[in-house]
């Protein structure tokens, strides 16, 4: 991530706001037939009904009768959705850090693939009451560039942030739980001789993992937390560095070559840290890398490391040594997310290029693969874990789905309207969560994966 003190976060904040708001919006003066559009408020959409809208879902049923699958009543305004969607196509700007040859990277990506809906929309779970998302979406405008604020550990439970709380939502019960308060100070419960554990206050969240009954958060300010689901407290909390600057950009929770569970750390010091899961916490390794990182992942055996940051090149390095032993060369911008098939021979790799690069690593002299988005960079990808899908999210109102049986040439599109907080399959295979953040209509989108049987029309 680039490089970023403290202090300059308004600035960040007002540049990130010129970059994804239109240059000329087509619809700052057209009037809702039933109200006024404020233009103070954060929301592209807001009128009288949105408190009625807050306080229902969309369920499949609804969707597939047309109702919008984020409750938005485009019959209020005096535009339609496709109009306002072409006009978001055309005048969303893309966030860049490098100069890019469009030209050259459009010839060599594939084309979208045409719409073949795999998962089916369920429900969009709206927060209600102390769940309101009004800070929710401000801190993810503080990290724009960081799209991991969303985990599903089962078809039914779902981890998200929201404001200075980590919230459990129970898809069966239909309500939320905190389960993680970061605005009061933090105070670890692991304390051995020569531990790093130290009390935290008031942490700005900008990433977070959860596998395993363990929740892994990171901070603006190079803060780590660590926290087993089923005990109360925080087992481990830390600064991994004195630089305040040392945003921990992403975190990755994985078992090692010898099956022990380990936490990895991405910050924006040019280290990645490893972390003992399985005992106190203790710092094992700390490898230092040319630029900022902004992702790491491990592939599946627990042997081969991806690294990816503040440069056109992705690493792949040695898990235990970090030492590098490969550089993928291809992306046009800086990175920030990878992904590894469950296989262990291809890695995905999203870039601010606006494309995902899928990598065999027999052979690293190209990648097999270039799937371009439609509007802007992608910022999360994730597999499903019997490695039939991929989903990939930009930073707003797109995550495309793709089914890796057919090359990944057949998919399917989710459009939507708002900032993507995260995407997340369940572990079953059977449901995908999206994070959407906006004033009005955030929510926390589900999607079931189809299933057909032998009756005609019949999906289960």
């Amino acid at each position: 991530m680039a490089q970023f003190q403290n202090h300059e976060y308004e600035d960040m904040v007002d540049e990130y706001y010129d970059i994804t708001n239109f240059e000329d919006n087509p619809f700052d003066n057209i009037e809702s037939k039933s109200n006024s559009v404020d233009d103070s408020l954060d929301s592209d959409f807001e009128d009288d009904g949105d408190q009625e809208k807050q306080n229902t879902d969309t369920s499949a049923l609804e969707a597939r009768k047309g109702k919008d699958i984020q409750g938005i009543p485009w019959e209020r305004f005096n535009f339609t959705r496709d109009k306002y969607r072409e006009s978001r196509l055309k005048q969303y700007k893309n966030y860049e850090n490098l100069s890019l040859s469009r030209q050259e990277l459009d010839k060599s990506s594939l084309e979208l693939p045409a719409v073949a809906n795999s998962f089916e929309m369920v429900h969009d779970i709206f927060f209600l009451g102390n769940l309101g998302f009004t800070c929710f979406y401000f801190l993810l405008v503080l990290s724009f560039n960081l799209r991991n604020l969303l985990w599903a550990t089962s078809k039914h439970d779902v981890y998200l942030m929201q404001n200075y709380s980590v919230m459990h939502w129970s898809a069966l019960l239909r309500r939320g739980k905190e389960v993680l308060n970061v605005a009061t100070p933090i105070v670890p419960t692991l304390k051995n001789p020569g531990s790093l554990a130290q009390t935290l206050s008031r942490v700005q969240i900008s990433t977070m993992a959860v596998k395993d009954n363990l929740m892994v958060a990171g901070g603006f300010r190079g803060e780590l937390i660590c926290k087993y689901l089923n005990q109360h407290g925080v087992a481990f909390s830390t600064k991994v560095s004195p630089d305040d600057n040392a945003i921990t950009n992403a975190v990755d929770i994985y078992h090692n070559s010898n099956g022990s569970m380990r936490v990895m750390t991405a910050n924006n010091d040019a280290q990645v840290r490893v972390f003992d899961a399985s005992g106190n916490f203790a710092c094992l390794n700390q490898f230092s890398y040319p630029w900022s990182v902004n992702n790491t992942s491990v592939s599946p055996d627990g042997k081969l490391l991806a690294v990816l940051g503040d440069s056109a090149e992705c690493l792949l390095a040695d898990a235990q040594s970090g030492k590098v032993i490969g550089n993928l060369k291809g992306h046009l911008d800086y990175s920030f997310t990878s992904a590894w098939h469950p296989g262990g021979q291809i890695l995905a790799t999203g870039n601010q290029d606006t494309t995902c690069r899928l990598w065999d690593i027999r052979n690293l002299s190209e990648s097999l693969t270039i799937l371009k988005g439609h509007m802007g960079a992608i910022r999360a990808i994730k597999f499903t874990s019997d490695g039939r899908f991929m989903a990939m999210a930009e930073p707003a109102d797109f995550v495309h789905i793709f089914d890796t049986q057919s090359d990944y040439t057949q998919g399917q599109e989710i459009d939507l309207f708002g900032e993507i907080a995260g995407i997340s399959f369940s572990p079953d295979n059977e449901a995908l969560f999206v994070g959407v953040a906006d004033r009005t209509y955030g929510s926390v989108l589900e999607f079931d994966r189809k299933h057909y049987n032998q009756y005609v029309g019949s999906v289960l």
